[in-house]
């Protein structure tokens, strides 16, 4: 994709959505590490459902830790692998306190010393809260960014190389919010929804899949 032609389509992107949020609830850094990592495998509204009376019963690292994987693990039964993420909730509280005084770092290679903390949510954490400019590529990112041509790579890894080049400096820190909501609603997984997509004319995905008749 043309360099005129990716400035469009973030360009259309932010008039869409001017200011793109998570879609998971969360009050501070923690709650957000915390929902992140139980949305590895699972959606946003599962998480969303768990975790108010979580953060109710343990809402600092030192409650989390606290409460332990068997005390954690009731509230996310409904999550796809609870009983890992409950381990790995504890544990990750347990290094907060004893290794960061009870917060959530800042650098990459802190976050992704957490267990069951990997590159894409150390991403996410980073950029939303502490504002840097990353691009956490999930299962919608990777499929978007593949079909448009906007960057295409055949690992998550090498399609965020490719996205931190080429995504304009003033979008991106918003862009992983952009990408991944058009992959949710509208270039869906199964049958892209290319009728009403205000991306269509840039994008290189074919054949585009019609109105749907009535």
């Amino acid at each position: 994709m043309q360099k005129a032609a990716i400035q469009s389509l973030f360009a259309r992107l932010q008039a869409a959505n001017p200011q793109p949020r998570s879609e998971l609830q969360y009050r501070n850094p923690f709650e957000l590490l915390v929902a992140v990592a139980l949305s590895a495998q699972a959606t946003d509204v599962s998480v969303n459902k768990a975790t108010p009376a979580l953060f109710a019963a343990a809402p600092t690292p030192q409650a989390m830790a606290a409460l332990g994987e068997d005390g954690i693990a009731p509230y996310i039964r409904t999550i796809g692998l609870y009983r890992t993420k409950a381990k790995n909730v504890a544990a990750l509280s347990r290094m907060l306190v004893e290794l960061h005084g009870g917060q959530v770092p800042s650098q990459r290679e802190a976050l992704e010393a957490l267990p069951g903390v990997g590159r894409k949510t150390a991403n996410v954490v980073l950029n939303i809260a502490f504002g840097q400019a990353t691009l956490a590529v999930d299962t919608h990112i990777f499929r978007v960014a593949n079909r448009l041509g906007l960057a295409r790579g055949k690992t998550p890894l090498e399609v965020e190389t490719k996205l931190m080049k080429v995504v304009p400096a003033a979008y991106l820190h918003d862009a992983h919010h952009w990408l991944i909501l058009h992959g949710r609603y509208v270039c869906k997984a199964r049958k892209p929804e290319c009728w009403r997509c205000d991306l269509a004319d840039l994008c290189a995905h074919q054949p585009k899949t019609p109105v749907p008749s009535a």
